[in-house]
C-alpha cells in the first residue's frame, strides 16, 4: 500500500538488491578481498539540476513540453546495454551504487579494526563478488533445500515445506506478512495473500495477443531449462514446465487484477483464523506458521479471500509431481543470482532479455552493492549517510516541506467542491503527517544475523530469513512509528497510508533531484514536486480512504466524495488516452492515484516556490541560463522525466505499474497547471494549454 514516487523498474532495482537477483561473472581473488574500481572503468557522474545539454530549444513548449525540456535527453544517453532505460532515477542510482561499491570494497578487505557492521557488509559483499566460489560449490549450498521438496510424499506434507520456503524468499503458492490493521492503524496484524505467480501479474496468463502467446512459451522453455540444469531430464522437465504453466494459470485466474490491488477495501477482510481456516480445509496451517517463523495468530486480513477455495482446488486437481517441480523451479529462480553460471544466466536471459528487453547484466559489483543495501541498508545506509548526505540538505529539505504543506493547507482551504466539513477533516489529515527526511533517527540492529565471507547463497538465504523474522515478529506489537520502509541510499520515496507520513530517504536527496549549486526554482521543481506528490497521496483516490490516523474510515461526506470522482475521472480518461508502446495504451485507472499526485504535487509545489521566493524578495522576471524563475521551475519538473526506455521495458511497465511512462508524467500534469501558461506565453488551445483541464489537487 505504500506509494513511491519512482516507476517499477527502479522499485525492481529495489527489490533485487535482496541478493538473489540475475546477473554476470566476475571472478576475483579467493581471499574474499575486493578490489577498488578500475581507473579505466566508467565513473558515473550527477546529471545537474537544471540541465541546458537536454533542452530542445528549437521545440516551442507550448507544443510539447516534454520535447522542450528533454528533446535531446535520449541523443545524449543512450541506454547502455545492461540497462533496461536511462532516466534521471537510474543515472542517480549509478552515482549511488558507485558510492556504495566504495564504502564496500574498503569493508571488505577486512582487518581487526572494523566494526561488527562493517564486517557484515564487507564480508556480505565479498562473497557476493567471489563467483569462483559460487561456481566451484555449484548445487551443492542448495541441495538440502531439493532434497526436501523431493522428500515429499504426499499433499498433506506440503503446508510446513511452504512456510520453510517463504521464509527464505521463495514467492510459491500464495503469500503471507504482517501489516497495520486497516482499520485500527495501532494493531500489526497477520495477512495473506493470492501469490505463487512467475510472470508478473494474472494477465500475462490470460491476454490472447500474439505477444503474450509467445512469452509464455517462452516462459515454459526458460523453466524447462531451468529444471534441466537441477538434474531433470529434458523430457521431464518439458511436461513439468507445461504443468507449471497449468497451474499457475489456475492461480492467475482466481487472482485479483493490478486494478483492484490499488482498492484497500477490496484487500481488507479480517477473519478470526477459524474462518479462514475453514476456506482451506484439510491444509494443516498451524504447520506452515511454524515452518514461515510466524507467531500463532487468532485472527488475519484474508486480502483475497476467493484465492484460497480456488488455490486448494488447484493444489488438490494438479499431479504432486508437478507441485514438486513447481517449488523447485521458484526455487531456482529465487536464489539464481548466488548460483552457477548456467543458472544466473538463464534466469536473466527471460527475466531480463525477453520481458524488458535489457541485452547484458549488470556488473557484479553493482549488483552486489545493491545485494547489501537489500540485506543490511541500515548498516551501509549508516555509512552512506556519513559520508554523502550533509546536515545542511535535511535543514533545507524540512523548510521545502513545511513550505508545501502550508501551500496545501491554503489550497485546501480555496477549494470551491469541497464542504467545510470534510474540509476540517482534510485539514486534521494533513497536520497529522510525520515528516521523514534522510535516515532513520535509530538504526536497526543485525547482530543476530550472521554473515560469513564464503558463503553467497547463505548469505542471502540468512539476510532473507533474518527479515522475515523482523517482520513476523511485530504481529501483535506495538506499532513503530519511527520505521522507515526504504533504506537511506534508495533514489525513491513513499507515502505509506496507515503511517500518514512521507518519506524521503538521502539517496534521493542528490543531483539531480536536490542540487545545492541550483536556485530555489530548479529545486522546488524538482525535488519539491516529488514531496508535493508524496503528500498528495494522502488524498488520492487510495489515500483519501485513510483518516489522520491511518486508519480505513470514510470522513468525506457523500456529496464530496462524488465531486471528487468526477473530478478523478477527469484523469482516468486524460491518461488513458496515452498510447505508451505500439498499441498499448496507459491504464487510467491503475495510474490514477500516481497521476493525481503527480498534478497535484506539482501544483503544491509551485505554490510553495511562489511563497518562498515573494518572502526571499526574489525577482521572478530575472533570467538564469536564459530562463525566468518559473520558468525554470517547470524546466527542473519535466526534468525529472527526461528517459530513453526500451519498448519491452515501456510495455511491461504499463501492464504492470501504477506509475505512467515518464513522457506522460511530464506533459499529462503540465497540461493542468495553471500557472504554466503565463510563465511561458501560451495561448489557451495551444497543446499544451488544452479549453478543458483536469483538476483535483
Amino acid at each position: 500500500m505504500d506509494k513511491s514516487f519512482g516507476k517499477g523498474w527502479m522499485a525492481a532495482v529495489a527489490a533485487a538488491a535482496v541478493g538473489l537477483s540475475a546477473g554476470t561473472t566476475q571472478g576475483m581473488a579467493q581471499s574474499g578481498a575486493v578490489a577498488p574500481p578500475k581507473p579505466a572503468e566508467q565513473v558515473y557522474l550527477p546529471v545537474p539540476g537544471f540541465d541546458t545539454s537536454s533542452i530542445d530549444a528549437a521545440t516551442d513548449p507550448c507544443n510539447d513540453f516534454y520535447k522542450f525540456a528533454c528533446g535531446k535527453f535520449a541523443a545524449n544517453h543512450p541506454i547502455p546495454a545492461d540497462q533496461t532505460g536511462v532516466d534521471q532515477f537510474y543515472a542517480l542510482y549509478n552515482v549511488n551504487t558507485q558510492s556504495l561499491r566504495g564504502i564496500l570494497a574498503k569493508a571488505s578487505t577486512g582487518g581487526a579494526g572494523r566494526s561488527a557492521d562493517e564486517q557484515k557488509i564487507g564480508d556480505y559483499f565479498a562473497a557476493c563478488m567471489n563467483r569462483d566460489a559460487i561456481e566451484q560449490k555449484g548445487l551443492a549450498p542448495l541441495q538440502p533445500w531439493l532434497e526436501q521438496i523431493d522428500a515429499v510424499k504426499s499433499k498433506t506434507q506440503l503446508a510446513g515445506l511452504i512456510g520453510r520456503l517463504q521464509k527464505y524468499g521463495v514467492d510459491a503458492f500464495f503469500s503471507y506478512g504482517e501489516q497495520q490493521d486497516f482499520k485500527d492503524a495501532s494493531k500489526q496484524i497477520a495477512s495473506i495473500g493470492q501469490g505463487g505467480l512467475g510472470l508478473p501479474e494474472k494477465d500475462y496468463y490470460l491476454r490472447t495477443g500474439e505477444k503474450d502467446v509467445a512469452l509464455r512459451k517462452q516462459y515454459v522453455e526458460h523453466v524447462t531449462k531451468m529444471l534441466t540444469l537441477a538434474g531433470m531430464t529434458p523430457a521431464q522437465a518439458s511436461k513439468e514446465a507445461t504443468g507449471i504453466l497449468a497451474f499457475e494459470t489456475s492461480l492467475a485466474k482466481a487472482s485479483l487484477g493490478v486494478v483492484d490491488l490499488r482498492d484497500p477495501e477490496k484487500i481488507y477482510h479480517l477473519q478470526p483464523i477459524a474462518t479462514f481456516e475453514k476456506s482451506i480445509r484439510g491444509v494443516n496451517f498451524a504447520a506452515f506458521e511454524e515452518g514461515i517463523g510466524s507467531p500463532k495468530v487468532t485472527e488475519l486480513n484474508n486480502q483475497t479471500p476467493e484465492f484460497f477455495p480456488a488455490l486448494l482446488a488447484s493444489v488438490n486437481s494438479t499431479d504432486l509431481s508437478t507441485l514438486k517441480a513447481y517449488m523447485k523451479y521458484h526455487l531456482l529462480t529465487t536464489t539464481a543470482g548466488r548460483l552457477p553460471k548456467a543458472f544466473d544466466q538463464e534466469n536473466f536471459d527471460f527475466y531480463g532479455r525477453k520481458l524488458n528487453g535489457q541485452p547484458e547484466q549488470p556488473a557484479m559489483w553493482k549488483r552486489c552493492s545493491n545485494s547489501v543495501n537489500g540485506a543490511l541498508g541500515e548498516a551501509l545506509g549508516k555509512v552512506y549517510v556519513e559520508q554523502y548526505f550533509a546536515g545542511d540538505s535535511k535543514a533545507k529539505m524540512l523548510e521545502m516541506v513545511h513550505d508545501i504543506e502550508t501551500a496545501m493547507d491554503h489550497d485546501i482551504d480555496q477549494l470551491d467542491w469541497m464542504s467545510a466539513p470534510t474540509k476540517v477533516r482534510a485539514k486534521e489529515k494533513l497536520h497529522g503527517v510525520a515528516n521523514k527526511i534522510g535516515y532513520p533517527d535509530k538504526w536497526r540492529d543485525y547482530s543476530k544475523l550472521e554473515v560469513k565471507p564464503d558463503d553467497a547463497l547463505g548469505n542471502s538465504l540468512r539476510a532473507t530469513g533474518f527479515e522475515n523474522d523482523r517482520q513476523l515478529a511485530k504481529i501483535g506489537q506495538p506499532v513503530d512509528h519511527s520505521e522507515w520502509g526504504m533504506t537511506p541510499p534508495t533514489v525513491n520515496a513513499y507515502y505509506d497510508p496507515s503511517m500518514n507520513d512521507i518519506n524521503f530517504p538521502a539517496g534521493i536527496l542528490q543531483p539531480s533531484f536536490y542540487d545545492k549549486k541550483q536556485d530555489d526554482a530548479v529545486n522546488y521543481g524538482h525535488i519539491g514536486a516529488v514531496i508535493g506528490h508524496e503528500l498528495t497521496h494522502g488524498f488520492d483516490d487510495e489515500g483519501k480512504k485513510f483518516d489522520a490516523k491511518g486508519n480505513l474510515s470514510d470522513w468525506w461526506t457523500a456529496e464530496d466524495t462524488k465531486k471528487f470522482e468526477s473530478r478523478t475521472d477527469c484523469l482516468v480518461k486524460e491518461y488513458g488516452g496515452f498510447t505508451a508502446v505500439d498499441d498499448v495504451k496507459v491504464n487510467g485507472k491503475l495510474t490514477l492515484g500516481e497521476n493525481t499526485a503527480d498534478n497535484g504535487g506539482l501544483l503544491l509545489a509551485y505554490m510553495a516556490y511562489l511563497d518562498r521566493a515573494k518572502a526571499n524578495n526574489v525577482d521572478l522576471t530575472t533570467k538564469q541560463d536564459g530562463y525566468t524563475a518559473p520558468q525554470r521551475f517547470y524546466i527542473g519538473y519535466a526534468q525529472n522525466w527526461c528517459e530513453n526506455s526500451r519498448p519491452e521495458q515501456v510495455r511491461n511497465q504499463v501492464l504492470t505499474d501504477p506509475h505512467s511512462p515518464d513522457h506522460f508524467r511530464a506533459n499529462g500534469a503540465i497540461v493542468n497547471q495553471p500557472g504554466f501558461a503565463a510563465a511561458f506565453g501560451c495561448k489557451k488551445g495551444a497543446p499544451m494549454v488544452p479549453a478543458d483541464s483536469c483538476r483535483v489537487w
